[in-house]
């Protein structure tokens, strides 16, 4: 099994696509966060993810989606939700993930991540709901 992750980007409109191959894991977490941050500090404020071709997500992999979580939803946005949605959880505008496997869906579902940030069956679904 190859250790590596391939990152490649896309823009479709204001949305930076990063299209995932291989494993987000320890060895590759640094990787993705410097091809997010890098991106965020060009000027991108809407990130997709296109999980359809990752292998492997481990805890590594999913510290580093919610680090870019942090990073892409503005503090200020999920205050404002929290004060006016009192109990109601926050659901990310500017940052989604796309097509992801049934098993990598499963990891994510069970850490509790698709409470905030919203996942969409396919990559042109996830593009669809930055327009809506």
């Amino acid at each position: 099994m190859d250790n590596t992750l391939t990152i490649t980007k896309s823009m479709e409109g204001n949305t930076c696509v990063l299209h995932l191959a291989g494993r987000i894991d320890g060895q590759s977490e640094s990787t993705l966060m410097k091809s997010a941050q890098d991106e965020h500090n060009a000027g991108a404020r809407y990130l997709l993810l296109d999980l359809s071709q990752v292998e492997m997500l481990t805890s590594a992999g999913l510290r580093i989606i919610h680090l870019i979580y942090k990073l892409f939803t503005p503090k200020a946005d999920v205050e404002e939700w929290e004060k006016n949605h009192p109990g109601e959880p926050y659901k990310s505008t500017y940052y989604k993930l796309a097509g992801a496997s049934p098993e990598i869906y499963y990891i994510l579902n069970i850490a509790g991540f698709l409470r905030n940030i919203p996942i969409y069956a396919d990559l042109q679904e996830g593009l669809r709901s930055f327009k809506s």
